[in-house]
């Protein structure tokens, strides 16, 4: 059974064949580059003054869109000469670009240069170790390969492996000593190596005209991390990428007066910050890139103040404990905190007005220093953003908070929440202008459209901002595009009453009990994840028991304090052998498993969702030690054999029982 498809009723459909849309994201950067001029900043960094101690200027330095344009020319002039002399190959019809860097602005220069020039820039995350390099590299064919020079030791490593690579550049200069040792090295292997700044000289000595690109030309291959196999490479157009940007210029809702800023710092091999700075660029805005550490993102802000602020519930749920930290500690500052949450929440509620004339400017003027102070947007997506943390964060920061839903397949673009809805928090929103949506029955699950007061279903996407294919995976996409140009997420939604949509359930992770009722971990986990005392959490169940378990990575200011109060003693957040031993302690984990019971029951979860036993950590999940996707996801499979004996050792126990005897 299906419903219709659902638009964005107070938004003006689009697509390609719309003459005033972007067709490919050479014209996105052009037209920013029209609004703002080329004397306007464009991508900028802070530079660095000492390495010991290691320390960033005070300021940002700015390249400008006119030098942007002039070196993204330059660059794809080059580029486009070693495909031409044999030093670059095409592969399957594409002539693919590999580029495995951080977040800085030469990573925006090459793509502008790639795209220019109709290359297809396969990017590389920049956790990813020499597997994921490999098989990535290998898989799109790949001959061209920017990176970094501290990735250069694993490229050599594993070059023999692959057959198709050919030349290597640099981001950034090397050291003498490391240019000769590499001019021997490319001789013996017959791979080249450059610096980019040779590059740019070289296309600047020889200007080569940029092909024609289309709406059709391949952009890009972007790798999906994956929680389970080998990544699928996902084949976006331009025009794809091009409408995706467009789509999303409706409901931007940043004030016409200010100049658009961002602080790039989540991965730009995936595909949510890379639309969001295509989407500054398009609004002639400034990209500052941060300086590499998560642990100096609220120093970067602090000195950028941007006014767009994307992110990802794991960063928002760290702000919304941080604050409440902070609101639950003893004497009057903790006080007066609680107490400006308490009324501003309450306003917020009867009348929709995140704003107080007094409690913003005694309080909150100093909270919203942690993002800069100047926000006026921030919007959230790949995963769900808990209801609580989503009305906190519009109080807190007095701004706009979105919720969006997205995936690399669609650009990005699924559904996205209209600024200001009063009533949005827990609803990822409405299709925006260049896509529509509909729900499809899932009977083993129990879901239908005909289901009441909502319709329930699988989320399908179509419309040009959608995917073409999986690279070398013919079996992938079909299982993922119909043959009607509908996109299966995968992902369970319900459709309210204001015809916003809901994420739910998920199918692929999805798990059965021995009693028959089924669970999704992830939604379980985004629920658990609010909870002050939670920095990680893994949900963990299995076909033959029929309750789960957690395995709880608690935030150490936290759990500090929760020790402290516990045992009855001064315990330091940073007093790591210590923490250590509190989280053995039988009183703080009966503890730490009460705060998780009383987080599902405030969030109406039922009785077979509730987290039974939890084992204690102080060991994060992680890229490292192959825990967590390069997007920070956790790889279920290896999480679950990582403390495969522990969670035995927990199940052994049996489920535990209530005081008076009958199970929840």
């Amino acid at each position: 059974m299906w419903i219709a498809a659902y638009r964005g009723a107070f938004l003006r459909q689009t697509s390609l064949q719309d003459p005033d849309s972007f067709q490919t994201t050479i014209e996105v950067f052009e037209r920013g580059l029209l609004a703002a001029g080329r004397d306007a900043d464009c991508v900028g960094y802070r530079p660095k003054v000492s390495d010991d101690p290691l320390k960033f200027a005070d300021n940002f330095v700015w390249r400008s869109y006119g030098e942007v344009d002039t070196r993204r020319k330059n660059l794809g002039s080059a580029i486009q000469g070693l495909f031409n002399s044999g030093d670059a190959l095409a592969a399957d019809g594409l002539e693919p670009v590999a580029l495995w860097s951080m977040n800085i602005p030469e990573w925006r220069i090459i793509d502008l240069a790639v795209s220019l020039y109709g290359k297809v820039l396969v990017p590389l995350y920049e956790n990813f170790g020499p597997d994921s390099i490999e098989y990535i590299l290998g898989h799109a064919d790949v001959s061209l390969l920017f990176l970094q020079p501290g990735g250069l030791a694993t490229v050599l490593s594993i070059a023999h492996k692959l057959p198709a690579l050919k030349t290597i550049v640099t981001i950034g200069p090397l050291h003498a000593e490391a240019k000769n040792i590499l001019g021997l090295w490319s001789k013996q292997n017959n791979i080249k190596v450059f610096e980019m700044s040779e590059l740019e000289e070289i296309g600047a000595k020889n200007p080569l005209p940029p092909p024609t690109v289309t709406a059709d030309t391949v952009a890009t291959i972007c790798y999906t991390s994956g929680t389970t196999g080998n990544p699928k490479g996902a084949v976006i157009t331009q025009g794809a990428l091009a409408i995706s940007t467009y789509g999303c210029l409706a409901g931007y809702d940043i004030p016409p007066t200010e100049i658009v800023t961002l602080l790039s710092y989540m991965p730009l091999a995936h595909i949510y910050e890379r639309c969001a700075e295509l989407l500054v660029l398009a609004d002639g805005g400034r990209i500052g890139y941060y300086t590499g550490s998560p642990l100096r993102i609220v120093e970067d802000l602090g000195v950028l103040k941007p006014n767009f602020f994307p992110s990802v519930p794991r960063l928002l749920n760290r702000i919304y404990q941080t604050i409440m930290a902070a609101a639950n500690a003893p004497g009057l500052k903790g006080a007066l905190l609680r107490r400006a949450i308490q009324v501003k929440l309450e306003r917020l509620e009867a009348t929709g007005v995140d704003t107080h004339p007094l409690w913003d400017r005694l309080v909150f003027k100093k909270v919203r220093q942690l993002l800069g102070g100047e926000i006026k947007l921030i919007a959230s997506g790949s995963a769900p953003l808990n209801p609580k943390v989503f009305n906190f964060l519009r109080i807190a920061f007095s701004c706009i908070v979105i919720e969006g839903f997205g995936a690399t397949e669609t650009c990005a673009t699924c559904l996205r929440l209209a600024p200001g809805d009063p009533t949005g928090a827990g609803r990822v929103g409405f299709p925006p202008a260049c896509c529509e949506a509909k729900l499809v029955d899932v009977p083993s699950m129990g879901y239908s459209v005909e289901d009441k007061p909502y319709p329930r279903g699988e989320l399908l996407i179509r419309g040009d901002s959608t995917f073409t294919r999986y690279h070398k995976n013919p079996e992938s996409t079909r299982e993922a595009k119909d043959e009607e140009g509908w996109v299966h997420t995968g992902d369970i939604a319900a459709i309210d009453e204001c015809g916003r949509f809901q994420i739910i359930d998920r199918i692929k992770n999805i798990m059965k009990l021995a009693n028959g009722e089924y669970v999704a971990p992830e939604r379980i986990e985004n629920v658990l994840s609010a909870a002050p005392i939670v920095a990680q959490i893994f949900v963990h169940g299995h076909s033959l028991e029929s309750y789960l378990l957690a395995v709880v990575i608690p935030d150490p200011v936290n759990l500090a304090r929760f020790a402290s109060s516990i045992l009855g003693k001064e315990i330091s957040g940073t007093d790591i052998p210590v923490l250590d031993e509190a989280v053995k302690d039988e009183r703080v984990v009966k503890a730490i498993l009460n705060t998780l019971t009383e987080e599902c029951a405030k969030n109406g979860l039922k009785g077979y969702e509730y987290v039974k036993r939890i084992h204690v950590s102080n060991e994060l999940f992680s890229v490292e030690n192959g825990t967590l996707t390069p997007t920070f996801k956790i790889k279920r499979k290896n999480a679950a054999a990582k403390y495969q004996k522990e969670l035995d050792a927990l199940y052994a126990l049996g489920e535990p029982q209530p005081a008076n005897g009958a199970k929840l």
